[in-house]
């Protein structure tokens, strides 16, 4: 795996030198170092990033294999991966490549997570798959909803939702102790991380759930902390009425809601992009942020979705950028008077201006 990953990196000394050393670097475990004679350990921080280099080229022999309009859809992340097709007979030979593809590394599939499912009707014991903690799965709608009769629903897998509210509740517990401003603190980060990992599918309805599930873990708190008072005590001391409707909050700090959080839809990266080519163009507009690039032109990128106000074309990695004062006052740098244009696209408003 090691000699089949650094050969794959294909990237500056620099880099294949620091990869080397922390394949090298050893595992601390319990105040012991042992050293690592076959990679990284499962669920090392390295781990998903030789994954990628090692299992890189994966998807172009699979796709390699079909004609161009009937090639199957890959999709994977680290050593996890999930082939699309059309029909069992052209998965099935998927699923061969894929082995014999492996099989050169050294490498195999493994039989418990491997299997063959339909996403609309059940198919050996299965309808649909998890991956990544979602649940994807097709269902019938009418005929006004979809042409094609179905519909593809992605949530918040059933056991993704099960193991993070083991971890909120084992979370609260150790804070049995703890004040509410503690508790809290504790409780944000992995609500606001779990609720934006999972933003980007159907999951409002889950959120929803996940709110009145987590309600109830913090009654038991709250009444473990007050043994004697009753219920109506406890609501009044520990949640506040807020927007028309009640917070778990001290006054200082407030729980934040998995419900709070907005759905937005994932866009699919085009084809071959990495945020490391250079196209700083579609990676403001996507991402909105971009390090090359000053924080004023961050800000009109993302306000003008990538285009000239002047031409309306998109701009690209090859276009000179510049800002462009509305009243000609360069002291005057509020946003409403500031624009992004094109080189020449500024060099022609002042030169109209002029004439």
């Amino acid at each position: 795996m090691t000699v089949v990953s650094i050969a794959k990196l294909n990237s500056i000394p620099t880099i294949n030198r620091l990869v080397r050393g922390w394949l090298k670097a050893g595992i601390f475990e319990n105040g012991e170092i042992s050293a690592s004679e076959a990679g990284t350990p499962q669920g090392g921080i390295a781990s998903p990033l030789l994954a990628n280099i090692a299992l890189h080229g994966l998807e172009t022999v699979i796709m390699a294999a079909f004609p161009k309009r009937h090639r199957p859809a890959i999709i994977r992340f680290a050593d996890d991966f999930v082939i699309l097709c059309e029909d069992v007979a052209m998965l099935q030979t998927a699923r061969n490549l894929a082995e014999k593809w492996l099989a050169e590394m050294g490498l195999t599939l493994k039989p418990n997570k491997t299997f063959i499912t339909h996403m609309l009707y059940e198919y050996e014991g299965r309808t649909g798959f998890d991956f990544l903690g979602f649940t994807v799965r097709q269902f019938v709608v009418g005929k006004h909803h979809s042409k094609r009769g179905y519909k593809v629903v992605i949530k918040p897998s059933v056991k993704a939702q099960k193991r993070h509210l083991e971890q909120m509740e084992e979370l609260i517990r150790t804070h049995r102790g703890s004040n509410q401003t503690a508790l809290i603190a504790a409780l944000n980060p992995r609500i606001r991380g779990w609720s934006n990992y999972h933003r980007a599918c159907s999951a409002k309805k889950i959120f929803n759930r996940m709110d009145h599930q987590l309600h109830w873990k913090l009654s038991k708190w709250a009444k473990w902390q007050n043994p004697r008072k009753s219920c109506v005590w406890r609501k009044n001391r520990h949640w506040l009425r807020k927007r028309n409707r009640f917070d778990f909050s001290d006054g200082k700090a407030t729980l934040a809601k998995y419900a709070d959080t907005p759905i937005k839809r994932y866009v699919k990266v085009q084809g071959n992009k990495t945020p490391f080519d250079g196209d700083w163009a579609y990676w403001i507009d996507r991402l909105g942020r971009d390090p090359s690039k000053s924080k004023r032109v961050v800000t009109l990128l993302k306000r003008q979705e990538g285009r000239c106000m002047l031409c309306g074309l998109r701009f690209t990695s090859e276009d000179h950028l510049e800002v462009h004062h509305r009243d000609g006052n360069h002291n005057d740098n509020t946003p409403a008077n500031l624009v992004l244009l094109h080189g020449h696209c500024h060099d022609e408003v002042h030169r109209t201006k002029r004439s």
